[in-house]
């Protein structure tokens, strides 16, 4: 269990810190603009595991060290390795995600908030990893981009999903097949971000400082519910709404029989 004060070393170029809850995920290849190799791609997958496997972590914070969020796939060092690339593009059945697609959609399956804090380039994967969060805080400067189509190539790690959900079909469309390079304060304008900040880590930190003193059990079932009610429709929302909040309220009457100054009130 990744509990207390924890630090963790993965793959060499990805590290997790948790620290009071807060799990601090990095990217940790700065001289490569954090750049990914498919070793980090099985560190973020095997670190979101363990994090949504601890109770006692409450929120996420994912940042880049260095000058850059992350500039995308290291495609040389992909291409070197051939049967690495076909390994990592086998689909889990049990998840209906490859390597590369959950080593953003994990950051979705947890029950705790993620906030991806952006500086410098975020390109192609990068983008693909920052929209796998729940919110996403970019310095004003940044550099972000849907990049693939500049590379010969499509998004395809979950991002084709994250990116309708945020900007729309239309400005989905245009940043794929411009690839144009976005700034933060354009990338927020357009729903790619949630808040610009020249510290854009400090406020990704304040902000899950706002989180964390909510009820845990809130937190996930909000996150579900706000997930699954995009691509759900209104009539499955409004069930999965009630059955949520009759939990809620069952737990709720738990703790007021066990001590009912538990409870809010006037």
């Amino acid at each position: 269990m990744l509990t207390g004060m924890t630090s963790l070393q993965l793959s060499g170029s990805v590290t997790c810190e948790v620290v009071d809850g807060v799990a601090q995920v990095r990217l940790a290849r700065p001289d490569k603009l954090n750049a990914l190799t498919l070793e980090m791609l099985d560190a973020l997958v095997a670190t979101a595991r363990s994090l949504r496997r601890d109770p006692c972590v409450r929120a996420v914070v994912i940042a880049g060290e260095g000058s850059a969020f992350c500039a995308g796939l290291d495609l040389r060092a992909a291409l070197r390795s051939p049967s690495g690339i076909a390994t990592r593009f086998v689909p889990r059945p049990w998840a209906g995600t490859n390597t590369f697609q959950e080593a953003c959609w994990a950051w979705r399956r947890l029950a705790v908030p993620v906030v991806a804090a952006v500086q410098g380039p975020c390109l192609g994967a990068g983008i693909q990893l920052a929209l796998g969060a729940d919110l996403r805080v970019t310095a004003p400067d940044a550099q972000w981009s849907v990049r693939e189509a500049r590379w010969g190539l499509v998004p395809d790690m979950t991002g084709t999903r994250t990116l309708t959900e945020l900007v729309g079909l239309d400005v989905a469309k245009e940043l794929t097949l411009t690839a144009r390079i976005v700034d933060g304060v354009q990338a927020q304008r357009i729903g790619l971000a949630t808040r610009v900040s020249d510290d854009p880590l400090g406020t990704a930190c304040d902000l899950v400082g706002e989180m964390v003193v909510n009820d845990r059990r809130a937190l996930a079932l909000g996150k579900a519910l706000l997930d699954q009610a995009v691509t759900t429709s209104a009539r499955r929302t409004f069930a999965r709404e009630r059955r949520a909040q009759l939990r809620l309220l069952a737990h709720l009457a738990r703790s007021a029989r066990a001590d009912p100054s538990s409870l809010p009130g006037r």
